[in-house]
């Protein structure tokens, strides 16, 4: 049996070897330089073709940006979809104190900019990706990218009197979290990215009061359509989360479908040399065609 940190390692390498992919066109949502989207038009020329807006993963730090979603987003755009690839506002680039790894995200900047990139995009693709199909839209992430994917599709059911929340269901076709931190209690258990949980919330003494509006498991049922595509041997963000996720949907009277890849670890769901990148591909083209 591999040694599993060996394994993670090699898959981060492999994902991480492909050169970025410049995109067809960009876009501010916003006035800050980290609120843009990068638009990729589907590469065999279609016309109204599925919108698959894509969030990056990372932990929420500042280190991890759009770039290195690039090569899967342009895998996507080969197999027909167009594609929004959007940035938004991390945390620190600096260590937080005490050393380690930057801080995870920001509150609420992070929040808020998944929220309006969402909010206009209808009109920034009718603008810069024409062809593009508004009506058939489907969210994806990656790790915390997949967590803010699932936040963004639950924006309904958020505790009345928050920002983000919307009067109704989004117009979606539907989610596909790949490994995704979508069980905020069970990633703490697990210390998931290092404490990238809690320092996303803005801390301990702030966590339990901010959990009911940032936590995916806590925004519960949606009423939109939602697949988990999780490798069974990610350390990064163990199966365990996903499986705490989808029993607490279950609670909650909805059913959340997974894809459970035997033999896969974290990376290799963005990475367009691994097959487990074509599953990805089909799960998102079962909810957008």
């Amino acid at each position: 049996m591999p040694d599993p940190a060996a394994r993670d390692a090699a898959e981060e390498a492999s994902a991480f070897s492909h050169p970025a992919v410049a995109p067809d066109a960009s876009a501010p949502y916003g006035a800050h330089p980290d609120q843009i989207v990068d638009f990729y038009a589907p590469r065999d020329g279609r016309q109204q073709a599925p919108l698959v807006v894509a969030l990056h993963g990372g932990a929420w730090r500042q280190p991890y940006d759009r770039q290195h979603l690039t090569p899967f987003v342009d895998f996507l755009a080969r197999r027909g979809f167009a594609v929004a690839n959007v940035e938004y506002r991390r945390g620190s680039g600096l260590p937080r104190q005490g050393g380690g790894a930057p801080v995870a995200g920001r509150w609420p900047e992070t929040f808020d900019d998944v929220a309006a990139a969402l909010d206009a995009m209808p009109d920034l693709a009718a603008a810069h990706l024409p062809q593009a199909d508004p009506r058939r839209i489907v969210l994806t992430g990656h790790s915390a990218g997949g967590h803010l994917a699932l936040w963004g599709a639950a924006r309904h059911v958020l505790p009345q009197g928050s920002p983000w929340r919307l009067p109704a269901a989004p117009s979606l076709r539907g989610v596909v979290a790949l490994a995704p931190i979508a069980h905020f209690a069970r990633a703490v258990e697990l210390d998931v990215c290092g404490g990238a949980v809690t320092q996303l919330l803005g801390g301990r003494a702030e966590s339990a009061e901010r959990m009911p509006y940032a936590d995916p498991a806590a925004l519960l049922p949606t009423g939109i359509a939602t697949t988990v595509v999780q490798g069974r041997e990610d350390i990064v963000v163990p199966a365990e989360v996903t499986d705490a996720y989808v029993e607490a949907a279950a609670k909650a009277g909805e059913t959340v479908g997974l894809t459970l890849l035997e033999d896969v670890g974290h990376f290799p769901l963005i990475d367009p040399a691994a097959d487990a990148c074509a599953v990805v591909a089909e799960e998102i083209a079962q909810l957008a065609w």
